[in-house]
Formats: C-alpha cells, sequence, structure tokens
C-alpha cells in the first residue's frame, strides 16, 4: 500500500470497516467478513475500538445491526434479481463474501481514491459475482453512463443499497440521485437505504457536521419518487438480533430522534 492510498482513502469509510472488523472477532457475530481487518488498516482500528465498545455495551450498534440488516435484504431478494448497484460502495466487502446467483453483475460506485485504495488491498481475491468498480462522483450524473458502459441493463430489475451514504448529500443532491436511480429502475427493482431524521441530523453528535440531509417521513419521501417503502427502527423487530437492546422513541413522539432501515419497491 502506497503512502499516497494511505492518506488520501477516506477514514470513514475505514472506520466503517474497522467496525466490521471487531464484530467479526466476536463470539457471537452477526456476519463475518474475512477482508475488514485489512481494508480498515490498525489506525482505523484502534480508533474505531472505543467507540465500537461503547455502542455494544449500550445496547445500539447501528452500524453492526444495518449491516445484517441489508446482507439479508440483498440475500432476500437476489434469488431473482441478478443486477446489483452499490452507491457510495466505500469498504464494503459483499461482492466477496456473499453468495451470488450465477451471472449476478455487481456493481460498486465510489470517489476514486477509495475505490483504488480497496482495489489494491483486495488484489487477487476472486469475488463470488460478475463484479465492476467505477469511480465516480455521485453528486454528478455521469456515473450512470459508466454504469450503462459496463452492461447494466436498464430494462431490468435492480437491487439497489445506498448504505451509509445519503444523509451526507446536500437535499438537491439527494433529489437529483434518487431522480436518476428511478429512471434507471424498471418495476420490480428494489432499495435498500437507511436515513436519519431530522433532530438526529442537526443534533450534536460528533459526526453531525458532515450530514447535510435527513427525512422524517421516508414512506412519503419514496412515494413521491415512485417507490413502495417499508420502515423499520433498529431495535424493533427484524432489526434487533438479539443485539439492539436501545429503544427508539415511538415515530408520532413530537421531537425525538429516529434512524430509520428502509427497503423500497419500485412501482
Amino acid at each position: 500500500m502506497s503512502n499516497s492510498s494511505e492518506v488520501t482513502v477516506s477514514f470513514t469509510a475505514k472506520i466503517i470497516a474497522a467496525g466490521r472488523a471487531l464484530e467479526t472477532n466476536r463470539t457471537d457475530a452477526l456476519f463475518i467478513d474475512p477482508f475488514a481487518q485489512q481494508l480498515a488498516g490498525a489506525e482505523a482500528i484502534s480508533a474505531a475500538t472505543p467507540r465500537f465498545e461503547q455502542y455494544n455495551r449500550e445496547g445500539r450498534p447501528f452500524t453492526t445491526i444495518r449491516t445484517r440488516f441489508f446482507d439479508d435484504f440483498l440475500k432476500t431478494h437476489s434469488t431473482n434479481i441478478k443486477q446489483v448497484v452499490l452507491l457510495g460502495s466505500g469498504m464494503d466487502t459483499r461482492a466477496f463474501r456473499l453468495d451470488w446467483q450465477p451471472g449476478t453483475k455487481f456493481y460498486e460506485i465510489d470517489q476514486q481514491d477509495v475505490m483504488h485504495y480497496k482495489e489494491e488491498i483486495l488484489k487477487g481475491v476472486e469475488p463470488k459475482c460478475e463484479r465492476y468498480s467505477i469511480c465516480a462522483d455521485l453528486k454528478e450524473s455521469l456515473w450512470g453512463q459508466s454504469l450503462l458502459e459496463l452492461g447494466y441493463q436498464p430494462e431490468k430489475p435492480t437491487l439497489w443499497l445506498l448504505e451509509g451514504f445519503l444523509y451526507y448529500l446536500n437535499p438537491e443532491e439527494v433529489h437529483n440521485l434518487l431522480t436518476k436511480i428511478t429512471t434507471m429502475s424498471v418495476v420490480g427493482s428494489w432499495l435498500g437505504v437507511d436515513m436519519m431524521n431530522s433532530i438526529i441530523a442537526n443534533g450534536s453528535d460528533n459526526w453531525s457536521k458532515y450530514w447535510h440531509s435527513s427525512c422524517d417521513q421516508p414512506e412519503s419521501f419514496f412515494h413521491d419518487y415512485g417507490w413502495e417503502a417499508s420502515v423499520i427502527q433498529p431495535g424493533e423487530p427484524g432489526a434487533s438480533f438479539e443485539r439492539f437492546t436501545f429503544s427508539f422513541p415511538d415515530r408520532n413522539t413530537p421531537n425525538s430522534s429516529h434512524l430509520f432501515l428502509v427497503t423500497a419497491y419500485r412501482v
């Protein structure tokens, strides 16, 4: 690994990989990611350990639950859909660690420094699908053309995943991105995304300075783009995995914090 890769790659992406590495080492791990430790590196793992240990003690290991939730989402729908697109893919390793149907095309899109770093670390590791790596700024529209050039077929259903990504965009950028996704998705496509409400996005968390958008009503929000959304909060049935014991307030509670795990169907 070159020094330039070490300096320029998104440290946030490495922190998330560190969280997966720490989870993998647990005896009650909700998933196994054999590549996460190498992708994260010692510095990120050291930086991430106190925070992830705290989250586990408090019964709110959100990124761990999110990973498992979207693992299950992809496994469920990849039985019938063989076209998968990860936007803002970061250090994601699902192309390598999950089992895919023969002929599955798996597209990962992120910034150039992130993608080049990951390609370097995973050099020689064989994916379990037909994997394509695209370097692109998702705030621009050219990523769609890159997908088409690599064999993406907009007339076929697609599995889209935007994990830990959408709230780093401002509202106009979110609108442009979702509009593009919708135009490239036929009926029967699925979308997975996590979101936070405005109370969290505008809160005092150390990372809140990086968050530029939020959503208080995901069902109506995605309906306006042509998607029928199911929404669940971490800790609720289907998104606790006996590990997320912290309880978010009922969604009808005024001025309360909410995180959302959203799965949406193109109608």
